[in-house]
């Protein structure tokens, strides 16, 4: 299935374009230092990153501000809370755990895994524990729970004696890659070269976006002891820097986030007869190793059963969160409900969405093309707009009744990346065989392979045919990452799990893209995560946009990952509770 999404940062112009002249002096610099950061003892590269921890906290909350100001949101209003999640806090938990993990690589040759965290699926796969890893994981996300689903054939063996490959190899010759940033959330440009650079070894140019390069200045200060060895750079400009970049012959190899439009255009070319004439031949015109993140348009799958009135609510809640963080501007954003057309709680439950939509205030539509999409998507349909709309903004959108058998429909084949979610419904009753149902058609009828969600009450999840079809659909989703009663993003922030669309993904057909980061205990052969969670949480967790001190607790989060102790816990625990 081939994506129809729109190029939306194309329209962005960068304010500081970096000249040829600079990139080639960066690429010079950068190339002539790759084999010797490549060849750096463990124990070097993690004393690098904790040369970072001070620095990044030192200017999170400026970061945090910029942010909110380019978004609309007030600094002290707990819609900041997303920012200072979004943004410094998953950078600093990816530091975090990639000092630990090189540390026990410098002991042990590879990071330490928790007890018992190989095991055999009931379908004879291996599967890991990645989530909770160590004991401070286990008091902050408690009830959370992240397994990865290895590819055939990687039996527990395999799977150990490739964990940290990059680690094992001898003389390692290293090279420049480029990182075609991401325009939306804050933390997924240096994630990404983080990864890249402690994961494969590779020295990295960042080519910010021009909807958010303003963080570049934050990046800078925060990762200055790596740009002063010459082991990292952020360069600015527009398509024209990213394509000259791209070819450069000192660019070994390219990750990208951002949409599959860009990803063909870098790949095969523009469109037309030569690049019809590459792709039937298998030529790319890059060629060169290519790993990217693409989006998805993400299915939410609501599995019938009996809800109570807390489960309902909470479940609505979860929603509504998945479409208001950002804006909707994320990739992960909550895009199609899918629901039993008789379910006897389905009406109950839309209901509760548009209440909570109807109070939660409007987004700046920051995100270039954006209105011009929302146009496109509602035109002819029965929308229902909800909360005030003002000047710059667009109302939180819901599209219901949309027909499951309709083999044109758009709101299946693009990402709509602004504030819409649709509701689909399917004809199966009975939960188990809805679950089969969802699984199908989410695979058969969705573009993109990133991340999925599906929601079960817990006494219908107790039901031993529901659990196995839970199970069976665990299997079968074509997504990086399935979820359970939760957002993807819970994956995206924790940093052990990975982040990628799922590997079914290739040059011809992108999907969602090709390859994961974060994965701070360095698997390799990962076919999914399944993350796990309490269908109703308690405390409700800070980045729900229900949690009144969501950027009190964000705030505390982000001090307790640069310097960890159970004494901050309390503290934390507090206002989550506070908040809910």
């Amino acid at each position: 299935m081939q994506s129809a999404s729109m190029e939306l940062s194309a329209a962005a112009q960068s304010r500081t374009a970096t000249s040829q002249a600079e990139l080639d002096k960066y690429l010079a610099i950068l190339s002539e230092n790759a084999t010797p950061f490549a060849r750096l003892a463990p124990r070097e590269k993690a004393a690098l990153l904790r040369a970072c921890v001070p620095r990044l906290l030192a200017v999170a909350k400026d970061w945090v501000a910029a942010a909110c100001k380019a978004k609309g949101l007030n600094m002290d209003s707990s819609a900041a809370g997303e920012e200072w999640l979004g943004g410094p806090y998953v950078t600093m938990r990816c530091l975090r755990k990639l000092i630990t993990a090189l540390d026990q690589i410098q002991v042990s040759g590879k990071p330490k895994l928790p007890a018992g965290a190989i095991r055999v699926a009931a379908d004879g796969r291996t599967e890991a524990l990645v989530m909770p890893g160590e004991a401070y994981d286990h008091a902050i996300s408690a009830g959370f729970t992240c397994r990865l689903r290895m590819e055939k054939g990687w039996d527990d063996r395999k799977v150990r004696d490739a964990q940290a490959i990059f680690y094992s190899k001898r003389d390692p010759v290293g090279g420049v890659s480029l990182i075609l940033g991401a325009g939306n959330v804050a933390s997924i440009p240096p994630t990404d070269a983080l990864y890249k650079m402690f994961h494969e070894g590779m020295l990295c140019i960042v080519k910010l976006n021009p909807v958010n390069e303003y963080l570049g200045p934050f990046y800078e200060q925060a990762f200055q002891p790596l740009i002063e060895r010459g082991y990292l750079r952020f360069v600015y400009g527009g398509a024209e820097v990213g394509s000259y970049l791209s070819y450069h012959p000192q660019i070994a190899d390219v990750h990208i986030t951002g949409s599959d439009r860009t990803h063909d255009q870098i790949v095969w070319g523009p469109p037309g007869e030569e690049r019809s004439r590459r792709q039937a031949a298998n030529d790319p015109l890059l060629k060169k190793n290519i790993t990217s993140e693409l989006g998805c348009v993400t299915p939410v799958m609501i599995v019938p059963g009996s809800y109570s009135a807390s489960e309902l609510r909470m479940l609505a809640e979860n929603i509504v969160t998945q479409v208001v963080n950002n804006g909707s501007f994320n990739c992960n954003a909550a895009k199609i409900l899918v629901l039993s057309e008789s379910w006897p709680q389905r009406e109950e439950l839309l209901k509760t969405v548009q209440e909570i939509f109807q109070d939660m205030p409007t987004r700046r539509a920051y995100y270039p093309g954006a209105n011009e999409r929302f146009a496109k998507l509602t035109a002819g349909k029965t929308v229902t707009r909800l909360g005030q709309a003002v000047e710059g903004t667009l109302p939180w959108t819901l599209i219901r009744d949309v027909s499951s058998k309709n083999p044109d429909e758009m709101l299946f084949s693009t990402e709509p990346f602004c504030s819409i979610i649709s509701e689909v419904t399917l004809p199966e009753k009975d939960a188990a065989e809805f679950v089969t149902a969802a699984a199908r058609f989410a695979n058969d009828r969705l573009w993109g392979t990133l991340s999925c969600s599906m929601y079960v009450a817990p006494s219908t999840e107790k039901q031993p045919d529901v659990q196995a079809a839970i199970e069976k659909a665990c299997d079968v989703l074509r997504y990086g990452v399935v979820s359970i009663n939760h957002w993807p993003a819970v994956a995206y922030g924790a940093m052990t799990p990975p982040w990628g669309g799922h590997p079914s993904g290739t040059l011809l057909d992108i999907q969602s893209g090709i390859g994961f980061v974060h994965n701070s205990f360095m698997f390799e052969g990962i076919e999914k995560a399944i993350l796990r969670g309490p269908l109703a949480p308690s405390p409700k967790p800070p980045w729900f946009v229900t949690h009144k001190r969501s950027h009190e607790v964000a705030e505390r989060m982000l001090r307790f990952e640069a310097d960890p102790s159970w004494l901050k816990i309390p503290a934390i625990a507090f206002h989550a509770l506070a908040g809910s």
